[in-house]
């Protein structure tokens, strides 16, 4: 159990300015086990493609591994989030991370001994893809179950700064500097952090949720899910904008690194400084949100990051300049963070609690089917019209969308559940 008086008092200070007490001890658990679980992804990040790479030879092999932990979603997604519905929402992520922990140590083992090849990484990888949409279809519902509405906000902006350093900034890095080391250390780092977050979840105490005492087929609770998301325009318009958005941003995002070696001769090394420049914002947005959040209403927030969305593909598509590009992909951490942020606090509102899976689910599904989408249009604009032409695309895309959906983001922003 987490008490305070355990710590020292600049212990208890920075704890109380990560997880304020107010959010309960539950909480504390959640965060812990969703950051620790951060740290062995954002390892595996950049430990997964160097075994791949250290394996094979074929473009073709290397994309695939990219697209296979995805792929899970758009064939298990809709099914995964009735799953979250329907049992024990702890047990579901604790047995899915559980597994994908089991498929970490048969790697580590493979690797250990010498029997990896390639086809033995690309199961794992398919199998883990497999093992997170249950895992992630459960553990968004899990947040809007220990904390208070008006506390939404800022448990999502804690979650989030979890995913954005442990992920995104600490965890490729270190990935790297292990699998230097030797390719087994990497993933045995993971299993560890894995198990941890299996441990935390465990102690989590959750309300009890209402559910339909007859049975009913999983394909009527996804029928459910999708009828109320229909007939609920604030959220269904919010996931056609995640889809749209997830789109028009992942075709330029498919073709950066030509963008920053050939069109702006940044080379390697710039592109991962373009990459860093959004992490370090999207850092800086981690400490100026909770202040954002209270001076400035959600629905203002939503309009400011989709019109910078819109700017940002103006400026990129314009510039030949790579500082100005880093400049760009710093604000584009801000306001991505804040976006992110305020669309799953809008949309944990506003779903009711037996619903969260399917509802979330139909949203996570958009999210990849959006980028799945989003990087095959990008790579066919760039070969027909040049590497800049993903960037128009997206500007003209986003700018469009977002005046179709202007005057409703207002209703979006103050939807509540029924």
């Amino acid at each position: 159990m987490l008490r305070a008086m355990t710590y020292p008092l600049p212990v208890r200070t920075l704890l109380e300015k990560i997880a304020p007490a107010r959010l309960g001890r539950d909480f504390r658990h959640l965060l812990a086990s969703s950051w620790t679980s951060n740290v062995g992804d954002g390892i595996a990040l950049a430990a997964g493609p160097l075994l791949v790479a250290s394996l094979t030879d074929s473009a073709a092999l290397v994309a695939l591994a990219a697209l296979l932990p995805r792929l899970p979603w758009l064939v298990f997604g809709l099914w995964a989030g009735a799953m979250a519905d329907r049992w024990d929402r702890r047990r579901l992520v604790m047995w899915s991370n559980a597994l994908r922990a089991v498929v970490v140590a048969v790697l580590v083992a493979a690797i250990t001994t010498g029997w990896v090849d390639i086809t033995v990484v690309l199961v794992a990888l398919l199998l883990m893809g497999v093992a997170e949409v249950f895992a992630d279809s459960a553990a968004q519902t899990l947040l809007p179950m220990l904390v208070a509405r008006r506390d939404l906000g800022l448990g999502n902006a804690r979650l989030q700064a979890g995913f954005l350093t442990a992920n995104q900034l600490a965890g490729p890095p270190i990935g790297a500097a292990l699998f230097a080391v030797g390719s087994a250390w990497p993933f045995a780092v993971q299993l560890v952090c894995g198990v941890l977050a299996v441990v935390q979840i465990s102690r989590l105490q959750l309300p009890p949720v209402e559910r339909d005492e007859l049975p009913t087929h999983v394909r009527r609770d996804i029928a459910d899910g999708l009828r109320w998301l229909w007939r609920n325009p604030p959220v269904r318009t919010l996931a056609l904008v995640i889809f749209t958005f997830n789109l028009t941003w992942a075709a330029p995002w498919a073709v950066l690194v030509l963008y920053s070696t050939d069109h702006l001769g940044m080379g390697p090394v710039g592109y991962g400084l373009l990459t860093t420049a959004a992490g370090v914002g999207g850092l800086v947005a981690t400490v100026l949100y909770g202040r954002l959040e209270r001076r400035y209403s959600l629905a203002l927030l939503m309009k400011v990051s989709l019109t910078l969305e819109v700017l940002f593909h103006l400026g990129l598509a314009l510039t030949t300049t790579g500082w100005v590009a880093m400049a760009l992909m710093f604000v584009f951490g801000l306001y991505g963070f804040v976006w992110g942020t305020v669309s799953k606090t809008v949309r944990q509102r506003a779903v009711p609690t037996e619903l969260q899976g399917r509802v979330g689910s139909v949203y996570m599904v958009g999210v990849f089917g959006g980028i799945v989408v989003g990087n095959a249009l990008g790579g066919l604009l760039a070969e027909l019209w040049g590497v800049t032409a993903p960037f128009w695309f997206a500007f003209a895309g986003a700018g469009l969308t977002l005046a179709l959906v202007w005057r409703q983001l207002d209703h979006i922003a103050h939807a509540e559940a029924d």
